[in-house]
């Protein structure tokens, strides 16, 4: 795999693992569930679903059951409800799906003889977990493999973002973005009904208990449509331009680009349809759970 100068700085040249030495190979395809045993994402993760869940009870028991407008409160119950379970399900989806880890101890000789490299061909392996590391792929320090595609590591999903799961983030941002906005405006709403009745008949909870739940719930909804709109439009900006963690470290590209629609098609998967925006496309849940009681978890080391 030929190279450029700049792909120097990321490894160093050592010797290739003989093969008696130890290769831990792939898990197989899909044979087990990948999960990070980092204890700050592990908290952070959880702190994601509490806090969803927390939205979901403030809206769903301080606003609209209270509501006495019945279909005000069926369409956003169920809209609000709906988008909060395709966001903690693309959440789910980004922190259990392998980023694209390259096989950890590939380097050995049986390895690279069956690759069949040309006379002069140039490859690179990792330092750090004795991997052969392909074009555009890097090390995370976290997840303590190479990733391909390697966008960043996000302690909120517990996972890296790369090749096969950025979709899912993408997805992850959106959703949050949107019920954060929805939470957002219930709030206005609730909070103009609530003054015009001065604050009697519009909850079950105490006026003082509501406004504090619902002031909670502003300021969650600020700060999460702040940072989810900001990292889905990075994102799509990154997706659109074929760049990943490349453009923090100034590396110029040296493989050819997948421009605008091309790479949101690579992405997303296939021509645009329902399928871009879902969170449970390509999941077969009784192959899973057949191969994780098999397996069980695989978790980083």
């Amino acid at each position: 795999m030929q190279s450029s100068g700049h792909r120097l700085r990321d490894v160093e040249h050592h010797a290739l693992l003989s093969g008696e030495e130890d290769y831990e190979g792939p898990p197989g395809d899909g044979e087990r569930v990948w999960f990070i045993r980092d204890g700050c994402g592990m908290v952070c993760a959880f702190m994601t679903w509490f806090l969803v869940l927390y939205a979901d009870f403030v809206v769903t028991f301080v606003m609209l059951l209270p509501s006495k407008n019945f279909w005000y409160a069926l369409v956003n119950g169920v809209a609000f409800n709906c988008l909060a379970v395709m966001a903690l399900s693309a959440h789910l989806r980004t922190m259990l799906t392998d980023p694209g880890a390259v096989p950890k101890g590939n380097a050995t000789k049986e390895y690279m003889d069956s690759l069949q490299l040309k006379p002069g061909e140039v490859i690179y392996k990792c330092p750090k977990c004795c991997s052969i590391k392909p074009e555009r792929a890097h090390h995370c320090s976290i997840c303590k493999r190479c990733i391909r595609k390697m966008d960043h590591h996000c302690p909120w999903v517990n996972n890296c973002v790369g090749e096969n799961n950025q979709k899912f983030f993408v997805l992850f941002t959106m959703y949050i973005s949107i019920i954060s906005t929805h939470a957002l405006i219930l709030s206005g709403f609730q909070f103009f009904s609530c003054v015009k009745v001065q604050w009697s008949e519009c909850s079950d909870f105490s006026p003082p208990v509501t406004v504090i739940l619902m002031i909670f719930l502003c300021l969650e909804g600020l700060l999460f449509l702040t940072f989810t709109a900001v990292m889905f439009g990075t994102q799509i900006h990154s997706i659109c331009n074929d760049e990943t963690i490349e453009r923090l470290k100034n590396e110029k590209p040296t493989w050819e680009r997948r421009m605008r629609w091309e790479g949101m098609k690579t992405v997303f998967g296939g021509q645009p349809s329902l399928l871009w925006i879902n969170p449970f496309a390509g999941l077969r849940l009784r192959r899973l759970l057949s191969r994780t009681r098999r397996g069980g978890p695989e978790f980083s080391v």
